[in-house]
């Protein structure tokens, strides 16, 4: 009879034990089934580097990555204080998992993470400052399809000169102008090209002077990311877009574009998000840039469209092996983000 209620007062022990051990974990997270993400614009989204943003966070509600409803909201172009603000009205509401400023609000984002450290903070581009945690640093580089779009440029120039209107001389512009010129020069070694930066983000009237000047150097194909096709129409000459498939803007004027897919960048932040809630992982934010290349989805070439056959098919049939080497990685093209010259007077 002894043994027995020593028997069952060492099985309730043990029973007691395990209770207390199950109380003493953490409760198994419960998967979140929605997200919310508030979006900082810079440029509005009109334009190529804000509007490619959007257009993925639309396919990112359709593929409803772990069975997501996502959700977002975004602000009008902010900058500096303003944008820093409306981060800690986003924050301060609670309503939303990601704030997403879509460029260089690094020194915004310095002042809220510590204080919302649930909240997984994005900035983008160059300018920002790698501060780990929770902020995560977005890079995009369209060096790639700007290479190939190059390398029709080369072949079919008349005049052995091109040109490039640029922003601002900034790491991301940089490398995606050197390597339209690379790509230019790697089919015809003795090309020229030209070069300018309007010095701001938006400015059509100077975006036009520079496009114009850089026709008058004898340039007949010319990479535009200052958005102004008009002196390419008025000339009668080639003109590429950037960020984003520009062709309707210009129909007979833009023969391909660089696009930017923020796709897998997008897919990543999400998965970051999702590992924090449901395992417990701590967020790791990068502190080095850090982007998808085009073999990964972070970039493309634009088609054609109604322009296709003005391009030669032996041409066509070139830059397409070009850019079949670059996905299949037995092409790699230069990052130089130096900034570029003028070679052509």
């Amino acid at each position: 009879m002894l043994s027995k209620l020593i028997s069952k007062a060492a099985a309730f022990a043990a029973a007691l034990l395990l209770a207390m051990l199950a109380a003493s974990l953490p409760a198994k997270a419960q998967k979140p089934d929605r997200l919310s993400v508030a979006v900082i614009l810079s440029a509005g989204i009109e334009n190529g580097w804000d509007g490619t943003f959007i257009k993925a966070l639309e396919r990112a509600k359709e593929a409803a990555p772990h069975g997501l409803n996502i959700s977002w909201k975004y602000t009008e172009p902010l900058w500096g204080d303003d944008a820093g603000d409306a981060m800690r009205l986003f924050a301060e509401s609670g309503e939303y998992d990601i704030i997403w400023a879509h460029s260089t609000y690094s020194d915004q984002v310095k002042k809220l993470k510590e204080e919302f450290p649930e909240i997984l903070f994005v900035v983008v581009g160059s300018g920002n400052e790698g501060l780990g945690g929770n902020q995560y640093w977005v890079y995009k580089r369209v060096h790639e399809p700007a290479y190939v779009l190059g390398t029709l440029a080369g072949k079919m120039t008349k005049t052995g000169v091109v040109g490039a209107v640029g922003t601002y001389p900034a790491d991301d512009v940089n490398d995606e102008i050197n390597a339209f010129f690379a790509g230019a020069k790697s089919v015809r070694p003795d090309l020229k090209h030209s070069v300018a930066f309007i010095e701001s983000w938006y400015d059509p009237a100077k975006a036009a002077e520079y496009t114009k000047a850089q026709i008058a150097t004898g340039a007949d194909f010319i990479l535009q990311l200052a958005n102004n096709f008009q002196p390419c129409e008025e000339a009668k000459i080639y003109c590429f877009g950037n960020f984003s498939d520009q062709n309707s803007f210009a129909p007979k004027t833009v023969l391909s574009s660089t696009e930017a897919v923020w796709d897998p960048d997008l897919n990543w932040i999400i998965n970051e998000w999702y590992a924090h809630k449901t395992e417990g992982k701590a967020y790791d934010g990068n502190k080095e840039k850090h982007w998808f290349p085009m073999a990964e989805g972070g970039s493309a070439v634009a088609p054609f469209h109604d322009l296709e056959s003005a391009v030669p098919e032996n041409v066509r049939a070139e830059v397409k092996a070009v850019e079949g080497k670059i996905m299949d990685g037995s092409l790699e093209v230069p990052l130089d983000v130096s900034e570029p010259k003028t070679t052509a007077k």
